[in-house]
């Protein structure tokens, strides 16, 4: 952004957003933003280009409909997350959102995370399979265990975790943490961190770098301490609606109780991307694939009217992966449902597969970014659907993601296939590139990706497609790209095509730069006329 202009993140706890806040997004996105708005990859919304005095106006209006942008930036505890299938997902123990709208208003405006090293991140999830646990400064996994007959909630918990310019995975802090130690817990890593972290170095005060820097062990014995303090010195904090039933589930209000007459064209492949079977019986979680998470006014209020239709809660959830999931949509409810997202161009499919592409604001917005990764996402995402890739189920358990900046606002770390963005020169040229990454993921065997080589950004789409291609040519007949890489990864591969070095040998010559007399669009990025050049100032970034 300039000086003139803002951003404004709004905060959804726990992924949950009403159709009134949808609409007031909308209203408020028209009146001082761009006509659109912006999802994020923390389960945020974003108003980009807000002229500055207009910012109290946006303020006021969230507030109308119990919004705040407050936290969501600055160093204190940012929107806490949970995965958009808690409460649905099969693999979960129990619904861990309760657990995360009470942690998130717990810490709003506590006194004690007003003024942390650094921002601080919790990420609930509903398993492992679905959620970034591993990735932030506290993830969560709701478990179960029985004692004396009875069952007792609980979770797993992950610390120290987190991306950036430097990636850790989270350490897992005991077997089994009871739910009345959950806040107990947090506070004691609030505390901690308070304490210790470093407050002199940015770069390098974050609370993965005060676990890395003190070692696992010694950090987690002091967590330990610091908890047994609290649960001496705390009085009870909160009580927490965890019976673990549907909340509010009704009928909607659907404006026709018939289907179409016919089933619209082309969806029998948008209900096998978009979307996934609930634990309910005859229920759905639609999944809405925006484009690097871009949302009109007009679509916001779409969204909004789909879910007083046809969601039996009457909200949506926002996602990891910058979109908007619409729960509890009665199967018999999809075709017409279809029909509508065709009407407000929002049935794009692939959402569930490698085809739906992340990237974070980039250069559209972003004083940190040196790319337009934005645009450059929209760019590959669009390139994978015209080759039906969201229809091969060899890729729906891949991904691709793209960060403007090594900050890792686009998630890069954790992709199949993982870019963030920089410049390089030929001669007295730049141009953009992307460092490319492989086998990152965060199921329940997380790993980071492991940086190969540096792709020009006009060839980031061809090293895709020649992955692709050497994935289908060397593959074996179980293999997805997923497991495929991970055996590159492993040292475990076939053929010619055994090891990463091998994979990285066939995508070099892509690196090669042509002179800017030969091929000067080598020498722009996407959306841009100019040449290439960086240049950062100032900013905030979500990694």
């Amino acid at each position: 952004m300039t000086n003139d202009y803002s951003m404004i993140r709004v905060k959804v706890p726990a992924g949950e957003i009403l159709p009134q806040q949808l609409e007031k997004i909308a209203y408020l996105s028209e009146t001082y933003s761009i006509g659109s708005a912006h999802f994020s990859t923390r389960e945020n919304v974003q108003l980009h280009w807000v002229v500055l005095e207009d910012i109290s106006e946006i303020m006021r209006g969230l507030a109308e409909v119990g919004m705040t942008s407050r936290e969501a930036c600055g160093n204190t505890v940012r929107n806490v997350m949970c995965a958009p299938l808690a409460g649905v997902c099969r693999d979960e123990a129990f619904d861990a959102t309760p657990y995360a709208q009470a942690t998130g208003t717990f810490f709003l405006r506590n006194p004690m995370c007003q003024n942390l090293p650094r921002k601080f991140k919790f990420n609930f999830t509903c398993c492992e399979d679905h959620g970034m646990v591993r990735m932030v400064d506290v993830g969560l996994v709701p478990q179960t265990r029985e004692i004396n007959g009875v069952m007792q909630r609980g979770f797993m918990i992950f610390l120290g975790g987190g991306q950036g310019n430097k990636a850790f995975l989270g350490h897992q802090l005991e077997g089994f943490t009871p739910d009345e130690d959950l806040l107990y817990t947090a506070l004691a890593v609030l505390s901690v961190f308070d304490r210790l972290g470093d407050r002199k170095k940015m770069a390098r005060n974050r609370l993965r770098y005060l676990v890395s820097e003190m070692g696992w062990e010694k950090f987690r014995n002091l967590v330990l301490k610091e908890r047994a303090l609290a649960r001496s010195n705390q009085s009870v904090l909160t009580q927490l609606d965890t019976d673990g039933t549907p909340r509010g589930i009704r009928t909607p209000m659907r404006i026709a109780d018939e289907a179409p007459a016919a089933v619209p064209s082309g969806f029998a492949r948008w209900s096998h991307t978009n979307t996934i079977p609930q634990k309910q019986d005859g229920y759905r979680s639609v999944f809405i694939t925006l484009e690097a998470g871009d949302i009109t006014a007009a679509q916001l209020r779409s969204v909004a009217a789909l879910c007083r239709d046809y969601s039996g809660e009457c909200k949506a959830r926002t996602g990891f992966h910058q979109n908007v999931v619409i729960r509890y949509v009665k199967e018999d409810d999809l075709p017409a449902m279809y029909s509508r997202l065709l009407e407000a161009g929002l049935a794009k499919t692939g959402a569930l597969t490698m085809a739906t592409t992340v990237g974070c604001s980039g250069t559209t917005s972003c004083n940190l970014a040196l790319t337009n990764s934005h645009r450059l996402a929209k760019e590959v995402q669009r390139k994978l659907l015209e080759l039906g890739i969201d229809e091969d189920p060899d890729f729906s358990n891949s991904s691709i993601k793209i960060s403007g900046c090594p900050n890792s606002c686009g998630l890069h770390w954790m992709a199949t296939l993982g870019f963030y963005g920089g410049g390089s020169r030929a001669g007295s040229s730049m141009y953009p590139v992307y460092q490319m990454l492989v086998g990152g993921r965060f199921d329940g065997h997380s790993s980071l990706g492991i940086p190969i080589l540096r792709i020009p950004a006009k060839r980031v789409i061809p090293a895709i497609l020649k992955v692709i291609e050497l994935f289908r040519e060397h593959k074996k007949p179980s293999d997805t790209l997923k497991s495929w890489l991970h055996r590159l990864v492993s040292g475990n591969g076939d053929g010619t095509i055994d090891t990463l070095d091998a994979l990285k040998e066939e995508l070099s010559p892509l690196t090669v730069a042509p002179s800017i007399e030969v091929d000067p669009d080598f020498y722009k990025d996407y959306g841009n006329e100019d040449n290439y050049h960086t240049k950062t100032g100032r900013g905030e970034c979500a990694s």
